[in-house]
C-alpha cells in the first residue's frame, strides 16, 4: 500500500512538473506572439519616428529636470526618483540604439531572441542580467516616487505603500523577465543568427 502511494505521488509530481513546463513554454510562445502581432504597429513608417522622438524628448527633458534641481534635492524619495530617472534615460538610449543597430547593421529581427541571446553567452550574461533587471526596477521605482508625491498629504503608511508596492512589483517583474530571457521559465531555442552576435 505504501509503495503504491509513493508511486502515485511520484507520478503526480512528474505530471505537475510537466504541466508547469508546458504552461511556461506556452506563456513564452504567447508573449512572443504578442510582440510579433504589435510590431507592425510600432514599426509603422509614421508611428516609429514619433515614438523615437518621444523617447528622446523624455530622456532629454528628464535629464534636464534632474540637473536643474540637483542642489535643491533632499530626502530619500527625491534621490530615488532622480536616480531611477537617470538610469531609465540611459537604458532607453542604449536600448533603442541597440535595436536600431540590430535592424540596420545586423539585419536581424530585434525580437525576444535578440535580447535573450545575450543571456546565454558568458561573460555577456553578467552584463545583460543586471542591465535589464535594474531597468525594470528603475521604471517601477520611478512610478512609485510619482505616486508618493501625489499622496504627500496622507499618512506615513499610505506614502510608504505608494512607493513600496510599485517597487516590490518591479523587483518581482524584473526577476521574472531575467529568468525568462535566461530560459529558466520555459525552454529557449534561440536561432543561430542571434547567438553568433556574441561569438
Amino acid at each position: 500500500m505504501g509503495g503504491y502511494l509513493q508511486r502515485g505521488g511520484r507520478r503526480r509530481q512528474r505530471s505537475e512538473a510537466m504541466g508547469q513546463v508546458t504552461l511556461a513554454s506556452t506563456a513564452g510562445s504567447v508573449a512572443l506572439g504578442i510582440v510579433e502581432a504589435i510590431q507592425p504597429l510600432y514599426r509603422h513608417a509614421v508611428v516609429e519616428p514619433v515614438l523615437l522622438a518621444c523617447v528622446l524628448f523624455q530622456c532629454g527633458s528628464g535629464t534636464w529636470m534632474v540637473m536643474q534641481k540637483w542642489k535643491k534635492r533632499s530626502g530619500l524619495v527625491a534621490w530615488l526618483q532622480a536616480g531611477s530617472g537617470i538610469y531609465l534615460a540611459l537604458f532607453l538610449l542604449f536600448h533603442v540604439g541597440a535595436v536600431l543597430f540590430g535592424r540596420a547593421a545586423l539585419k536581424l529581427d530585434t525580437n525576444f531572441y535578440y535580447a535573450a541571446a545575450g543571456f546565454v553567452r558568458m561573460p555577456y550574461a553578467l552584463l545583460f542580467a543586471p542591465y535589464y533587471f535594474f531597468s525594470v526596477c528603475a521604471l517601477f521605482t520611478h512610478l512609485g516616487c510619482a505616486m508618493y508625491w501625489q499622496v504627500q498629504a496622507r499618512s506615513l503608511t499610505v506614502r510608504r505603500l505608494a512607493i513600496g508596492i510599485p517597487a516590490g512589483v518591479g523587483l518581482l517583474a524584473a526577476l521574472l523577465i531575467d529568468l525568462a530571457f535566461a530560459g529558466m521559465l520555459h525552454p529557449l531555442d534561440i536561432p543561430a543568427q542571434y547567438l553568433t552576435i556574441y561569438q
